[in-house]
């Protein structure tokens, strides 16, 4: 059966008298001042409204790791918090011992803190901190006393993951401190920090123009030092690492450098079944620096 209806033109609704339909522009425009003045009326949408402002420089993110940086004298710049935190008891208590010390509190959108969050779990809190407090060799060199001592050198290491896992390992151990170059190597960073577990701001952290010559100054100190490195005769079970001892790790694919080298009395390594080639520098160290304990505990826990 035949469809008997009109259609409308294409254009738009047909009007009652069957002539074309009425356009938008057509239509009789407002004059210009009227326009204005409606468009100014109008709301304006902001176009940076959903643009999230992301502050640039280093933050150390979540409750644990400020409480830690606070206690611990890294240098806090400044400290983001979620707008309406001062509701939450915790952080509150937080912001408290902040502004005691003087630190600046800025109250933020939380959608601020979650596009500068490395992983999601700021809790309302991100600190931007300041450089790191580095040590001198002179200050590690007072930490370790007289008696058994550890430093860890390391030649040029520059992976932050493997700097921030040695220098928790260093740490947990009783290390006096651990030496670094201050070019071409993992420096102390926001990212050190946490994948040390914030074992940064617990042990002096010194950082050198040349490893050769604070090698020096650890043997002037009565250090005995010893170099990693696969190409040792014997292994780390009958190295020399009682009492005091500078253990040097080399850089991830070119080991330790000839001229850091000739300053070792004495190399190791670590034995080995598998047939993996070695461990990574940060495990090797973790496993030497606890060799280092195993000798000296004794001699330790009797000086504590």
């Amino acid at each position: 059966m035949a469809d008997n209806r009109k259609r409308a033109p294409r254009g738009g609704k047909q009007t009652a008298s069957g002539s074309r339909p009425i356009r938008r522009n057509d239509r009789a425009a407002a004059p210009k001042g009227q326009r204005d003045r409606a468009q100014a009326a109008r709301p304006q949408r902001d176009r940076n409204h959903d643009a999230v402002q992301v502050p640039k420089g280093e933050f150390i993110e979540g409750r644990r790791a400020a409480a830690e940086a606070l206690r611990t004298g890294f240098p806090i710049k400044c400290a983001l918090i979620a707008e309406g935190g001062e509701r939450d008891a915790a952080l509150s208590r937080l912001v408290d011992d902040l502004n005691a010390t003087g630190v600046r509190i800025k109250y933020v959108p939380r959608a601020q803190l979650d596009a500068l969050s490395s992983h999601g779990a700021h809790q309302g809190i991100a600190l931007e901190v300041g450089n790191f407090p580095y040590a001198d060799v002179a200050d590690i060199l007072d930490r370790a006393g007289e008696g058994p001592a550890l430093v860890v050198v390391l030649d040029h290491v520059t992976d932050d993951g493997n700097f921030g896992a040695i220098v928790r390992s260093a740490e947990v151990v009783g290390a006096a401190g651990v030496i670094i170059a201050n070019k071409r190597a993992a420096a102390v960073t926001v990212g050190s920090y946490k994948t040390s577990a914030g074992a940064v701001m617990h042990l002096p952290i010194a950082q050198v123009p040349n490893i050769a010559r604070a090698l020096d100054d650890l043997k002037a100190a009565g250090f005995w030092v010893g170099g990693a490195s696969e190409h040792a005769e014997g292994s780390c079970w009958d190295a020399p690492f009682e009492g005091r001892v500078a253990l040097v790790m080399g850089s991830e694919g070119d080991g330790i450098s000839r001229l850091v080298l000739e300053k070792c009395d004495f190399l190791t390594k670590l034995p080995q079944r598998g047939m993996t080639e070695s461990l990574n520098v940060a495990q090797a160290t973790t496993a030497l620096c606890f060799e280092w304990l195993r000798r000296n505990v004794g001699e330790l826990m009797g000086e504590e």
